[in-house]
């Protein structure tokens, strides 16, 4: 009779390991992609422009610092192929859905959602699990990550309306004190996240 050597049955156990790590890390990003999904359901119209105020840069800023840069960008990377696929995960409170939404105008904070989550990421793990201002340090972190993501966004707006100062106008002005309240929310949830998995 044959039987398992016990260099194969540890390397069956290494592939067994192997499989459920990969099924926990897909599990992790797609859950992730759908918690953006949930906070674009969180959405406030404004009437002075077509930018809606929306709870998402919170949930790409708390996966980004939580998962880490990797996995942060991986999970943003889906939600916005889920998005362009037709899958209902953008805000509602803009027409279309799928490539119409992304080329409208928070086309461009969407389009940086993955470079966001990685930065926020980053930046994060560049600082001691075990440090005692992961809240400082993650707070810096997001302020990064919305200099990109305001790049981004006001870049685009710009490039549709023809004009800067429109773009700052619709995309700036009105957010700066909801993307502070964003960044501290986050920050607290990952620094939160960091010492409970320290311990």
């Amino acid at each position: 009779m044959f039987r398992a050597t016990p260099s194969m049955a540890a390397t069956r156990a290494s592939e067994r390991s192997l499989s459920l790590e990969i099924a926990k890390q897909i599990t992790i990003i797609v859950s992730a992609s759908l918690f953006i999904a949930l906070c674009s359901r969180v959405t406030v119209p404004l009437p002075f422009t077509p930018v809606p105020l929306t709870l998402q840069n919170f949930g790409v800023l708390a996966v980004g610092l939580v998962l880490g840069s990797r996995r942060g960008f991986a999970a943003m990377s889906l939600y916005l192929v889920e998005g362009a696929c037709g899958l209902p995960v953008f805000s509602p409170a803009i027409l279309g859905s799928g490539i119409t939404h992304l080329l409208g105008p928070t086309g461009g904070f969407l389009m940086v959602y993955p470079l966001v989550a990685f930065v926020a990421g980053w930046l994060y793990e560049r600082k001691p699990i075990n440090s005692s201002r992961r809240f400082a340090w993650a707070a810096l972190s997001s302020v990064a990550a919305e200099m990109v993501l305001f790049a981004g966004g006001l870049t685009w707006l710009a490039v549709l309306t023809h004009s800067v100062s429109l773009a700052i106008r619709y995309g700036l002005y009105w957010f700066v004190f909801a993307e502070v309240i964003k960044v501290m929310m986050a920050a607290g949830v990952a620094a939160s996240w960091r010492k409970y998995t320290s311990r």
